[in-house]
């Protein structure tokens, strides 16, 4: 099975192109941020832990999230279920996160990185905010959130050099795809 990342700044358009990554592919598409909420909302006492963590604010142990990911792969594996490989959204968000994945889950095959302009991020990112309402999406602190995507995405971009697949994330939906499927086709066809 392959384990693909999906990397990119905010607003990139990650979401849209993983949920057709996962229709053409057949990938198992596991979210960090999900696994988390879902553990919360499971009443397990690694939720009630998680829950308090996040409530104020602090940052959830790399380790936790791997083991939620490796958990939910052993388990895919376990199962038989049917599918290629992993889809890994979001996730490392610094190099030293990478290194640990492959040491405690597995290898990564390929990383798709979802490449757009900072002003590009910004303006989709302020065109949702106008929809979605959502706390985090206003111009100051996707300033911010693209500072700080900009300086840790670079380290994993030269760090992973060799599997990584830049995706020009500009253009429409299609054309974006269109790239996408060049590049995973290189390890599934």
């Amino acid at each position: 099975m392959k384990t693909i990342w999906v990397i990119g700044g905010p607003g990139c358009g990650k979401g849209t192109q993983c949920d057709k990554i996962i229709s053409k592919y057949g990938l198992l598409h596991l979210s960090s941020g999900d696994l988390l909420r879902d553990e919360v909302k499971s009443g397990s006492s690694r939720g009630a832990e998680l829950q308090e963590l996040m409530s104020k604010g602090l940052f959830v142990p790399t380790e936790v999230v791997l083991s939620l990911i490796k958990e939910n792969m052993d388990k895919v594996k376990e199962d038989g279920a049917a599918v290629k490989g992993f889809l890994i959204d979001g996730y490392p968000r610094e190099v030293e996160q990478g290194i640990l994945f492959e040491k405690m889950v597995c290898p990564v095959d390929l990383i798709l990185f979802f490449d757009v302009s900072n002003e590009t991020m910004k303006k989709r990112l302020l065109s949702r905010a106008a929809v979605s309402q959502r706390a985090d999406d206003n111009e100051e602190t996707i300033v911010k959130r693209i500072e700080i995507f900009n300086a840790k995405n670079n380290q994993i971009v030269e760090n992973y050099e060799s599997k990584v697949m830049r995706i020009n994330a500009e253009g429409s939906i299609d054309d974006i795809f269109l790239e996408v499927t060049k590049a995973l086709d290189t390890i599934f066809v």
